[in-house]
């Protein structure tokens, strides 16, 4: 059985500027932001499924808190 390679996309700034520039697939990724909101506590205490934006955050969502379902859209149109 052939190994499936995932395509390696480019960042956004906005997105670089929270998981790094460089090329990186996407479960990279979407593994880059859940370690950047669990090293800055933005997960919320009382509804685990929910993420608190800090300003790096707000740029890409454009609120104050968002679901973990939104996640992946946003970085799927962060990717190119």
């Amino acid at each position: 059985m052939a190994k499936i390679t995932e395509q390696k996309l480019s960042p956004s700034s906005d997105l670089a500027d929270l998981i790094g520039g460089g090329k990186i697939t996407r479960p990279q990724a979407v593994k880059k932001f859940w370690d950047y909101v669990k090293k800055h506590g933005l997960q919320d205490k009382k509804n685990k499924r929910m993420i608190n934006c800090d300003d790096k955050l707000k740029v890409l969502f454009g609120k104050k808190q968002i679901s973990m379902f939104e996640v992946g859209g946003m970085i799927s149109k962060n990717l190119d």
